[in-house]
């Protein structure tokens, strides 16, 4: 770190082993992510106003290289589990660790992407109009029911429609399920 940290307990007197937890949790965000240039961490006392009377206080204000910051400053404020300094610490920091993961990984250009939703088309339906196949792009066959049909949309359906689905294991092998017809028509 750049500065040293800078830990505060406005309004009281910490005891030897809250003010240990916080350095050692401090400390641990400086080893694991090393770019931190400040920090400041404020552990404020339960107070008597109404909404978190009773209830520790915790924010954390982290600073990165080009300015980039990671704050947590929120407090859920029915959770009596934060009446106890410990776990309020110990939260916080949880916090900041996700936010501060986060953030390296963008500084990092690291993006995370979800796999595209595999597409079909519709082989068949049954002429009974309660199910069909849908093929893969690698030739296989999908069982399909209408009710995995979104938007009530199997009424639409036409031997050649493009599909994304999801595939899940079915009684006789795989089966498609979050049906959405592709295109204007299965976008309701």
């Amino acid at each position: 770190m750049e500065t040293a940290a800078e830990i505060d307990f406005p309004g009281a007197e910490p005891s030897p082993a809250v003010r240990r937890s916080v350095e050692e949790h401090v400390a641990a965000l400086e080893k694991r992510f090393g770019r931190i240039t400040a920090c400041r961490v404020a552990v404020t006392p339960p107070t008597g106003r109404h909404r978190t009377g009773g209830l520790y206080q915790v924010t954390i204000h982290l600073a990165l290289p080009d300015g980039r910051m990671v704050n947590v400053d929120h407090l859920a404020n029915d959770d009596e589990r934060f009446a106890d300094v410990h776990f309020a610490v110990n939260d916080a920091f949880k916090r900041a660790r996700r936010r501060l993961q986060d953030q390296v990984g963008r500084m990092r250009g690291e993006v995370k992407t979800h796999a595209p939703e595999p597409r079909a088309t519709v082989a068949r339906i049954d002429e009974s109009g309660d199910f069909g196949f849908l093929e893969t792009a690698d030739g296989r066959e999908i069982y399909f029911h209408r009710n995995s049909v979104l938007n009530d949309g199997f009424a639409g359906l036409k031997v050649g429609t493009t599909v994304t689905f999801f595939e899940e294991p079915g009684e006789k092998g795989p089966q498609a399920s979050t049906v959405k017809i592709v295109g204007k028509h299965g976008q309701r």
